[in-house]
């Protein structure tokens, strides 16, 4: 899993910029409003049951505003909270706490949001399996990519590639534009070829039938990828969901493989993907699925900070 080592840089700086944003020339209630010297405790309440996410980043942001302020929780990214509950504590200068409960709510409640609604996708996974996971995707708020992925691994999910540098994905608009899949997957060997530093990186082909499944498995015998995803291929009708199509695809892959021992093949099942028909996806026995909304559209979990 990512940790926040990994990019204390670029986390910093999401800080820095979101707070000159919010505080500008300064927080003019506050310094109004509150003597210069007044100490102050805060607690942080779960006004829901969730999974936290955050904690490393709202501890980064109260000691960002003030170094003297000190922050204490109860319970560590990852941990389940239960409506009620008291899960940290800030005390220190009262106008720190108050130019920095902002941010740090909304960073927290973010996180925490992400981390519960991908908890809640591997619950249900795992009462189908064990071998399958889930996977985040690019759609993510713009200058807080590392944060939404960071709080994926919080709720036990993985990261699928960070942006377009660290892993070849051939989607339907690389195909049309390259001329066709074996077009596309071919060049993507000519670049590898010709940018060595890339021979390491992952190759991942999109197919949306099952003439494209074939094809794609037709081309591995001469470009070799690493993956293929299988995209739209869940029909969800009502409370009816089909997964045959998905299925079908699968066999073709292990048929594929087991007839070329030295083989592997990762599969990915993207499209149509909610806690309603995750479960279902999963008994497929794909390897991976990978789910948009639990970073384009996911509901903040209810915190709030309280003196």
């Amino acid at each position: 899993p990512m940790s926040l080592s990994d990019s204390d840089a670029q986390i910093a700086n999401i800080i820095k910029n979101a707070l000159a944003e919010d505080v500008g020339s300064g927080d003019i209630t506050t310094l109004s409003t509150i003597p210069k010297d007044t100490q102050a405790d805060a607690r942080f309440l779960a006004k829901a049951d969730g999974v936290v996410s955050g904690i490393q980043v709202a501890n980064l942001v109260f000691s960002t505003v003030d170094p003297s302020v000190k922050v204490e929780w109860f319970c560590r990214d990852g941990d389940r909270v239960k409506n009620g509950q008291v899960f940290g504590t800030a005390s220190g200068n009262a106008r720190s706490l108050l130019v920095a409960e902002r941010l740090g709510l909304n960073l927290l409640q973010r996180m925490s949001g992400i981390a519960t609604a991908t908890d809640q996708l591997v619950c249900a996974v795992r009462s189908v399996n064990q071998h399958t996971n889930i996977l985040d995707t690019r759609k993510t708020v713009p200058g807080l990519r590392i944060l939404d992925k960071l709080a994926v691994t919080h709720g036990g999910g993985m990261n699928h590639r960070i942006g377009l540098y660290d892993m070849f994905l051939i989607k339907d608009n690389h195909i049309a534009a390259s001329g066709g899949l074996s077009n596309a997957v071919r060049n993507a060997h000519v670049y590898v070829s010709a940018n060595p530093q890339y021979k390491a990186t992952k190759i991942e082909v999109e197919t949306r039938t099952l003439d494209e499944v074939d094809e794609a498995l037709t081309v591995h015998k001469t470009h070799p990828f690493h993956r293929i995803m299988l995209d739209n291929m869940v029909v969800v009708s009502n409370s009816n969901i089909d997964v045959a199509l998905l299925s079908q695809a699968l066999e073709r892959i292990h048929s594929y493989t087991q007839t070329n021992p030295d083989v592997r093949i990762e599969t990915e099942a993207s499209g149509n993907v909610s806690l309603h028909t995750v479960a279902k996806i999963a008994s497929t026995g794909v390897d991976y699925i990978s789910v948009g909304s639990i970073t384009h559209s996911v509901p903040a979990l209810d915190i709030s900070m309280k003196i």
